[in-house]
Protein backbone atom coordinates (compact mmCIF):
# COMPACT_ATOMS: atom_id res chain seq x y z
CA UNK A 1 0.00 0.00 0.00
CA UNK A 2 1.39 3.05 -0.92
CA UNK A 3 1.39 6.03 1.03
CA UNK A 4 -0.96 9.13 -0.33
CA UNK A 5 -2.20 12.75 0.65
CA UNK A 6 -4.73 14.36 -1.29
CA UNK A 7 -7.19 16.95 0.08
CA UNK A 8 -6.52 15.19 3.61
CA UNK A 9 -6.93 11.66 2.06
CA UNK A 10 -4.03 9.90 4.10
CA UNK A 11 -3.11 6.40 3.30
CA UNK A 12 -0.76 5.06 5.95
CA UNK A 13 1.53 2.23 5.44
CA UNK A 14 2.82 0.31 8.48
CA UNK A 15 6.25 0.85 6.81
CA UNK A 16 5.80 4.22 8.36
CA UNK A 17 4.15 3.09 11.76
CA UNK A 18 7.04 0.69 12.03
CA UNK A 19 9.58 3.71 11.61
CA UNK A 20 7.63 6.46 14.00
CA UNK A 21 9.22 6.04 17.90
CA UNK A 22 6.20 4.30 20.01
CA UNK A 23 5.72 4.07 23.47
CA UNK A 24 3.69 1.24 24.99
CA UNK A 25 2.03 2.03 28.59
CA UNK A 26 0.13 -1.04 29.12
CA UNK A 27 1.36 -4.16 28.17
CA UNK A 28 1.86 -7.53 30.57
CA UNK A 29 5.11 -9.21 30.65
CA UNK A 30 3.47 -12.64 30.89
CA UNK A 31 1.33 -12.61 28.00
CA UNK A 32 3.70 -11.22 26.07
CA UNK A 33 6.39 -14.39 26.24
CA UNK A 34 7.25 -15.47 22.44
CA UNK A 35 5.37 -18.77 22.04
CA UNK A 36 9.13 -20.05 21.03
CA UNK A 37 10.48 -19.05 24.14
CA UNK A 38 7.07 -21.18 26.42
CA UNK A 39 7.96 -24.11 24.34
CA UNK A 40 11.32 -24.12 25.87
CA UNK A 41 10.90 -23.05 28.71
CA UNK A 42 7.92 -25.24 29.05
CA UNK A 43 10.13 -28.86 28.20
CA UNK A 44 13.42 -27.82 30.54
CA UNK A 45 10.90 -26.97 33.70
CA UNK A 46 8.78 -30.14 32.50
CA UNK A 47 5.45 -27.98 32.57
CA UNK A 48 2.85 -29.48 30.43
CA UNK A 49 0.80 -27.56 27.30
CA UNK A 50 -1.86 -28.50 25.02
CA UNK A 51 0.99 -28.26 21.73
CA UNK A 52 4.69 -28.07 21.65
CA UNK A 53 4.43 -26.13 18.21
CA UNK A 54 4.04 -22.83 17.67
CA UNK A 55 0.71 -23.77 15.02
CA UNK A 56 -0.92 -25.90 17.65
CA UNK A 57 -0.47 -23.23 20.43
CA UNK A 58 -2.13 -20.54 17.93
CA UNK A 59 -4.77 -22.91 17.21
CA UNK A 60 -6.03 -24.24 20.43
CA UNK A 61 -5.00 -21.31 23.13
CA UNK A 62 -3.32 -18.22 21.75
CA UNK A 63 -5.96 -17.72 19.10
CA UNK A 64 -7.10 -14.11 17.02
CA UNK A 65 -10.38 -14.17 18.55
CA UNK A 66 -12.22 -15.16 21.37
CA UNK A 67 -15.19 -16.50 22.72
CA UNK A 68 -15.18 -14.40 25.88
CA UNK A 69 -13.22 -13.17 28.90
CA UNK A 70 -12.25 -16.92 29.80
CA UNK A 71 -11.13 -18.06 27.13
CA UNK A 72 -8.76 -15.19 26.84
CA UNK A 73 -7.38 -15.40 29.86
CA UNK A 74 -6.35 -19.33 29.33
CA UNK A 75 -3.34 -19.05 27.79
CA UNK A 76 -1.97 -16.78 31.33
CA UNK A 77 -1.91 -20.43 33.31
CA UNK A 78 0.78 -21.42 30.65
CA UNK A 79 3.00 -18.53 30.34
CA UNK A 80 2.91 -18.30 34.59
CA UNK A 81 3.57 -21.78 35.33
CA UNK A 82 7.26 -21.50 33.21
CA UNK A 83 7.81 -18.06 34.50
CA UNK A 84 8.66 -19.24 37.92
CA UNK A 85 12.54 -18.92 38.24
CA UNK A 86 14.70 -15.52 38.03
CA UNK A 87 16.47 -17.21 34.79
CA UNK A 88 13.39 -17.40 33.21
CA UNK A 89 11.86 -13.89 33.97
CA UNK A 90 15.02 -12.32 32.71
CA UNK A 91 14.89 -14.44 29.78
CA UNK A 92 11.15 -13.19 28.61
CA UNK A 93 12.29 -9.81 29.75
CA UNK A 94 15.08 -9.82 27.32
CA UNK A 95 13.45 -10.70 24.46
CA UNK A 96 10.33 -8.66 24.92
CA UNK A 97 12.49 -5.80 25.33
CA UNK A 98 13.93 -6.73 22.05
CA UNK A 99 10.81 -7.67 20.47
CA UNK A 100 9.69 -3.98 21.10
CA UNK A 101 12.91 -2.05 20.51
CA UNK A 102 12.64 -4.22 16.48
CA UNK A 103 9.25 -2.34 15.90
CA UNK A 104 10.50 0.55 17.23
CA UNK A 105 8.93 0.67 19.96
CA UNK A 106 11.25 2.63 22.99
CA UNK A 107 9.28 3.02 25.94
CA UNK A 108 7.54 0.54 27.53
CA UNK A 109 6.29 -0.05 30.80
CA UNK A 110 5.81 -3.30 31.01
CA UNK A 111 3.94 -4.39 34.02
CA UNK A 112 3.15 -7.61 36.32
CA UNK A 113 2.20 -9.01 39.51
CA UNK A 114 5.04 -10.05 41.38
CA UNK A 115 3.10 -12.15 43.87
CA UNK A 116 2.62 -14.85 41.27
CA UNK A 117 5.69 -15.73 40.79
CA UNK A 118 6.64 -15.63 44.45
CA UNK A 119 7.46 -18.98 45.37
CA UNK A 120 10.33 -20.92 47.86
CA UNK A 121 12.93 -20.10 45.79
CA UNK A 122 12.40 -16.63 44.85
CA UNK A 123 11.13 -13.76 47.00
CA UNK A 124 9.62 -10.67 45.71
CA UNK A 125 12.51 -8.83 45.08
CA UNK A 126 14.06 -11.12 43.35
CA UNK A 127 11.38 -11.53 40.66
CA UNK A 128 12.06 -7.62 40.12
CA UNK A 129 15.60 -7.94 40.00
CA UNK A 130 15.51 -10.96 37.39
CA UNK A 131 12.63 -8.92 35.10
CA UNK A 132 14.78 -5.20 35.59
CA UNK A 133 18.06 -7.41 34.72
CA UNK A 134 16.45 -8.79 31.29
CA UNK A 135 15.35 -4.87 30.23
CA UNK A 136 18.57 -3.37 31.45
CA UNK A 137 20.65 -6.10 29.30
CA UNK A 138 18.53 -5.15 26.23
CA UNK A 139 18.74 -1.68 26.58
CA UNK A 140 22.63 -1.61 26.97
CA UNK A 141 23.01 -3.10 24.23
CA UNK A 142 20.72 -1.27 22.22
CA UNK A 143 21.75 2.14 23.59
CA UNK A 144 25.38 1.32 22.62
CA UNK A 145 24.71 0.72 19.18
CA UNK A 146 26.15 3.54 16.92
CA UNK A 147 22.70 4.47 14.87
CA UNK A 148 21.54 5.34 19.12
CA UNK A 149 24.41 6.86 19.89
CA UNK A 150 24.88 8.96 16.49
CA UNK A 151 21.36 10.16 17.32
CA UNK A 152 20.32 8.30 14.42
CA UNK A 153 17.36 6.37 16.48
CA UNK A 154 15.93 7.20 19.58
CA UNK A 155 17.49 5.25 22.46
CA UNK A 156 15.10 2.96 24.37
CA UNK A 157 13.64 3.55 27.97
CA UNK A 158 11.27 1.76 30.50
CA UNK A 159 9.69 1.62 33.63
CA UNK A 160 8.06 -1.10 35.93
CA UNK A 161 4.44 -1.53 37.14
CA UNK A 162 3.84 -3.83 39.65
CA UNK A 163 0.40 -5.41 39.39
CA UNK A 164 -1.91 -6.02 43.00
CA UNK A 165 -4.92 -8.55 42.29
CA UNK A 166 -8.41 -7.60 42.47
CA UNK A 167 -9.05 -11.21 42.76
CA UNK A 168 -7.10 -14.69 43.38
CA UNK A 169 -6.99 -18.04 44.72
CA UNK A 170 -4.61 -20.23 46.11
CA UNK A 171 -4.12 -22.31 42.94
CA UNK A 172 -2.69 -19.08 41.68
CA UNK A 173 0.57 -18.99 42.84
CA UNK A 174 2.95 -20.39 45.93
CA UNK A 175 2.33 -17.19 47.46
CA UNK A 176 -1.22 -16.95 47.15
CA UNK A 177 -1.65 -20.41 48.77
CA UNK A 178 0.66 -19.65 51.97
CA UNK A 179 -1.34 -16.44 52.43
CA UNK A 180 -4.19 -18.91 52.67
CA UNK A 181 -2.41 -20.85 54.84
CA UNK A 182 -1.87 -18.10 57.36
CA UNK A 183 -5.08 -16.79 57.26
CA UNK A 184 -7.27 -19.76 57.35
CA UNK A 185 -9.96 -18.76 58.62
CA UNK A 186 -10.20 -15.04 56.85
CA UNK A 187 -12.74 -14.41 54.09
CA UNK A 188 -11.46 -14.18 50.61
CA UNK A 189 -12.64 -10.32 49.86
CA UNK A 190 -10.23 -9.98 53.50
CA UNK A 191 -7.24 -11.07 51.89
CA UNK A 192 -7.16 -9.45 48.93
CA UNK A 193 -6.61 -5.98 50.37
CA UNK A 194 -4.06 -7.71 52.32
CA UNK A 195 -1.82 -8.87 49.49
CA UNK A 196 -2.47 -5.33 47.75
CA UNK A 197 -1.19 -3.56 50.95
CA UNK A 198 1.73 -5.76 51.41
CA UNK A 199 2.65 -5.58 47.38
CA UNK A 200 2.78 -1.97 48.04
CA UNK A 201 5.05 -1.73 50.85
CA UNK A 202 7.24 -4.22 49.33
CA UNK A 203 7.47 -2.15 45.81
CA UNK A 204 8.19 1.02 47.80
CA UNK A 205 11.24 -0.61 49.94
CA UNK A 206 12.65 -2.18 46.94
CA UNK A 207 12.18 0.79 44.69
CA UNK A 208 14.32 3.03 47.57
CA UNK A 209 16.77 0.20 48.52
CA UNK A 210 17.97 -0.93 45.00
CA UNK A 211 17.18 2.44 42.76
CA UNK A 212 14.92 0.20 40.22
CA UNK A 213 13.17 1.90 38.07
CA UNK A 214 9.27 1.05 39.79
CA UNK A 215 7.51 3.69 37.87
CA UNK A 216 3.92 3.03 39.10
CA UNK A 217 1.31 0.58 40.89
CA UNK A 218 -1.86 -0.95 38.76
CA UNK A 219 -4.91 -3.02 40.16
CA UNK A 220 -6.30 -5.66 37.72
CA UNK A 221 -8.29 -8.63 37.61
CA UNK A 222 -11.94 -9.16 37.64
CA UNK A 223 -13.93 -5.62 38.48
CA UNK A 224 -17.38 -7.27 38.60
CA UNK A 225 -17.96 -8.02 42.14
CA UNK A 226 -14.66 -6.85 42.85
CA UNK A 227 -14.44 -3.04 43.60
CA UNK A 228 -11.25 -1.10 43.58
CA UNK A 229 -12.40 0.41 46.97
CA UNK A 230 -11.11 -2.89 48.57
CA UNK A 231 -7.93 -1.57 47.74
CA UNK A 232 -7.52 2.18 49.13
CA UNK A 233 -4.72 1.44 51.90
CA UNK A 234 -2.19 -0.07 49.48
CA UNK A 235 -3.62 2.54 46.91
CA UNK A 236 -3.00 5.51 49.51
CA UNK A 237 0.46 4.05 50.52
CA UNK A 238 1.57 4.12 46.92
CA UNK A 239 0.45 7.85 46.76
CA UNK A 240 2.29 8.58 50.23
CA UNK A 241 5.21 7.41 48.56
CA UNK A 242 4.82 9.07 45.34
CA UNK A 243 4.24 6.01 43.02
CA UNK A 244 2.14 6.55 40.18
CA UNK A 245 -0.88 4.78 39.76
CA UNK A 246 -2.81 3.58 36.89
CA UNK A 247 -6.04 1.10 37.07
CA UNK A 248 -7.34 -1.39 34.94
CA UNK A 249 -11.34 0.00 34.84
CA UNK A 250 -13.89 -0.06 32.65
CA UNK A 251 -12.71 -3.30 30.74
CA UNK A 252 -15.29 -5.36 31.99
CA UNK A 253 -17.54 -3.03 34.03
CA UNK A 254 -19.07 0.23 34.07
CA UNK A 255 -18.85 3.63 34.78
CA UNK A 256 -18.74 3.90 38.33
CA UNK A 257 -15.42 1.26 38.24
CA UNK A 258 -13.74 3.78 36.47
CA UNK A 259 -15.20 7.31 38.75
CA UNK A 260 -13.85 4.71 42.12
CA UNK A 261 -10.56 4.45 40.25
CA UNK A 262 -9.87 8.05 39.84
CA UNK A 263 -11.49 9.36 43.46
CA UNK A 264 -10.77 6.39 45.71
CA UNK A 265 -7.20 5.12 44.23
CA UNK A 266 -6.47 8.84 42.66
CA UNK A 267 -5.20 6.74 39.47
CA UNK A 268 -2.95 8.88 37.12
CA UNK A 269 -4.32 6.67 34.10
CA UNK A 270 -7.27 4.24 33.44
CA UNK A 271 -6.15 0.56 31.77
CA UNK A 272 -8.85 0.40 29.17
CA UNK A 273 -11.57 1.99 30.06
CA UNK A 274 -13.97 0.61 27.53
CA UNK A 275 -17.07 1.18 29.01
CA UNK A 276 -16.80 4.81 30.07
CA UNK A 277 -19.74 6.17 27.93
CA UNK A 278 -21.79 3.01 28.41
CA UNK A 279 -24.67 4.04 30.87
CA UNK A 280 -26.69 1.46 30.38
CA UNK A 281 -23.61 -0.27 32.41
CA UNK A 282 -24.32 1.66 35.32
CA UNK A 283 -25.78 -0.64 38.45
CA UNK A 284 -25.93 2.04 41.54
CA UNK A 285 -29.56 2.78 41.55
CA UNK A 286 -28.21 5.96 43.19
CA UNK A 287 -27.69 7.48 40.17
CA UNK A 288 -30.57 8.69 39.05
CA UNK A 289 -29.61 10.24 35.56
CA UNK A 290 -26.86 7.78 33.97
CA UNK A 291 -26.66 9.97 31.13
CA UNK A 292 -25.58 13.23 32.57
CA UNK A 293 -23.07 10.79 34.89
CA UNK A 294 -21.34 9.58 32.21
CA UNK A 295 -21.38 13.39 30.55
CA UNK A 296 -20.35 14.23 33.76
CA UNK A 297 -17.12 11.81 33.75
CA UNK A 298 -15.85 12.44 31.02
CA UNK A 299 -15.51 16.01 31.89
CA UNK A 300 -13.99 15.33 35.00
CA UNK A 301 -11.71 13.25 33.38
CA UNK A 302 -10.94 15.05 30.53
CA UNK A 303 -10.46 18.42 32.98
CA UNK A 304 -7.72 16.54 34.60
CA UNK A 305 -6.28 14.83 31.70
CA UNK A 306 -6.61 11.41 33.14
CA UNK A 307 -5.01 9.38 30.40
CA UNK A 308 -6.74 6.44 28.71
CA UNK A 309 -4.88 2.96 28.04
CA UNK A 310 -6.80 2.03 24.70
CA UNK A 311 -6.51 -1.52 24.23
CA UNK A 312 -8.16 -1.92 20.68
CA UNK A 313 -7.37 -5.56 19.61
CA UNK A 314 -7.82 -7.21 22.98
CA UNK A 315 -10.97 -5.47 23.77
CA UNK A 316 -12.21 -6.62 20.38
CA UNK A 317 -11.04 -9.98 21.57
CA UNK A 318 -13.03 -9.82 25.57
CA UNK A 319 -15.89 -8.12 23.96
CA UNK A 320 -17.20 -10.58 21.60
CA UNK A 321 -20.24 -8.23 21.16
CA UNK A 322 -17.56 -5.47 19.32
CA UNK A 323 -18.42 -6.81 16.04
CA UNK A 324 -16.95 -3.97 14.15
CA UNK A 325 -14.04 -1.96 15.66
CA UNK A 326 -15.31 1.18 14.29
CA UNK A 327 -17.64 0.69 17.28
CA UNK A 328 -15.17 1.24 19.76
CA UNK A 329 -15.37 3.70 22.29
CA UNK A 330 -12.00 5.15 21.18
CA UNK A 331 -13.88 7.16 18.94
CA UNK A 332 -16.09 8.44 21.60
CA UNK A 333 -12.76 9.15 23.35
CA UNK A 334 -11.31 11.42 20.65
CA UNK A 335 -15.11 13.21 20.03
CA UNK A 336 -14.93 14.04 23.75
CA UNK A 337 -11.12 15.33 23.01
CA UNK A 338 -9.96 12.76 26.25
CA UNK A 339 -6.17 12.05 26.61
CA UNK A 340 -5.73 8.54 25.02
CA UNK A 341 -2.50 6.67 23.96
CA UNK A 342 -3.01 3.12 22.09
CA UNK A 343 -1.42 0.20 23.85
CA UNK A 344 -1.04 -3.56 23.15
CA UNK A 345 -2.30 -5.13 26.86
CA UNK A 346 -0.91 -8.69 25.56
CA UNK A 347 1.48 -9.04 22.75
CA UNK A 348 1.04 -12.62 22.43
CA UNK A 349 -2.36 -13.38 23.73
CA UNK A 350 -3.12 -11.38 21.46
CA UNK A 351 -1.58 -11.56 18.69
CA UNK A 352 -0.30 -7.99 18.12
CA UNK A 353 2.53 -5.34 18.26
CA UNK A 354 2.20 -1.25 18.70
CA UNK A 355 2.70 -1.49 14.58
CA UNK A 356 -0.36 -3.20 14.48
CA UNK A 357 -2.22 -1.04 17.18
CA UNK A 358 -0.89 2.38 15.42
CA UNK A 359 -1.84 0.87 12.21
CA UNK A 360 -5.48 0.21 13.41
CA UNK A 361 -6.42 2.90 14.98
CA UNK A 362 -4.92 5.02 12.26
CA UNK A 363 -6.89 3.54 9.15
CA UNK A 364 -10.12 2.44 10.83
CA UNK A 365 -10.50 5.70 12.35
CA UNK A 366 -9.10 7.93 9.97
CA UNK A 367 -6.79 9.82 12.01
CA UNK A 368 -5.30 12.82 10.38
CA UNK A 369 -1.94 13.46 10.55
CA UNK A 370 -1.39 15.37 13.48
CA UNK A 371 -4.12 13.21 15.28
CA UNK A 372 -2.17 10.38 14.95
CA UNK A 373 0.84 12.41 15.94
CA UNK A 374 -0.17 13.58 18.97
CA UNK A 375 -1.43 10.17 20.08
CA UNK A 376 1.85 8.69 19.81
CA UNK A 377 3.43 11.49 21.77
CA UNK A 378 0.54 11.45 24.75
CA UNK A 379 2.38 7.96 25.01
CA UNK A 380 5.84 9.91 25.87
CA UNK A 381 4.19 12.83 27.35
CA UNK A 382 1.96 11.28 29.65
CA UNK A 383 4.41 7.90 30.82
CA UNK A 384 5.41 7.90 34.50
CA UNK A 385 9.33 8.02 32.88
CA UNK A 386 11.50 6.76 35.54
CA UNK A 387 14.04 9.97 35.27
CA UNK A 388 13.94 13.44 36.34
CA UNK A 389 11.22 15.94 35.01
CA UNK A 390 14.13 17.63 32.93
CA UNK A 391 14.85 14.53 31.82
CA UNK A 392 11.57 13.39 30.97
CA UNK A 393 11.12 16.76 28.48
CA UNK A 394 14.26 16.00 26.85
CA UNK A 395 13.49 12.84 26.12
CA UNK A 396 10.00 13.75 24.93
CA UNK A 397 11.66 16.52 22.63
CA UNK A 398 14.02 14.12 21.08
CA UNK A 399 11.07 11.67 19.96
CA UNK A 400 9.35 14.43 18.96
CA UNK A 401 12.11 15.10 16.77
CA UNK A 402 12.71 11.78 15.28
CA UNK A 403 9.07 11.62 14.79
CA UNK A 404 9.89 14.61 12.71
CA UNK A 405 11.87 12.73 10.84
CA UNK A 406 9.96 9.73 10.38
CA UNK A 407 7.64 11.64 8.24
CA UNK A 408 9.93 13.97 6.53
CA UNK A 409 11.12 10.41 5.15
CA UNK A 410 7.94 9.04 4.58
CA UNK A 411 5.62 12.00 3.02
CA UNK A 412 8.02 15.10 3.02
CA UNK A 413 7.18 18.48 4.12
CA UNK A 414 4.30 18.94 5.77
CA UNK A 415 2.53 22.33 7.26
CA UNK A 416 -0.28 21.31 10.02
CA UNK A 417 -3.38 23.06 9.40
CA UNK A 418 -3.83 25.56 12.80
Amino acid sequence: MNAKFAKGEIDYTRDFIRDVPKSDLHVHLDGSIRLETLIDLAKSRRVSLPSFTVEGLRELVFKDQYQSLKEYLYGFAFTGSVMQDAEALERVAYEFAWDNINEGTVYVEVRFAPQLHVNDNMNMQDVLVAINNGLARAKQEYNLRPEVMNDDKPPFEYGLIVCAMRKFAPEFSSYYRKLYDVHPYSHNRELFPVASLELARGTVRIRDSLGLPIVGFDLAGEEAGYPAEHHQEAFDFAHRHFLKKTVHAGEAFGPESIFQAITDLKADRIGHGYYLFDHENITNHAIGDPSQYVQNLAQYIADRRITIEVCLTSNMQTNPKITDLKNHSFRMMRMNRLSTTICTDNRTVSNTSMTDELFLAATTFKLDRMELKNTVIYGFKRSFFPGSYIEKRNYVRNIIDHYEKAEKKHFGSFEPKH
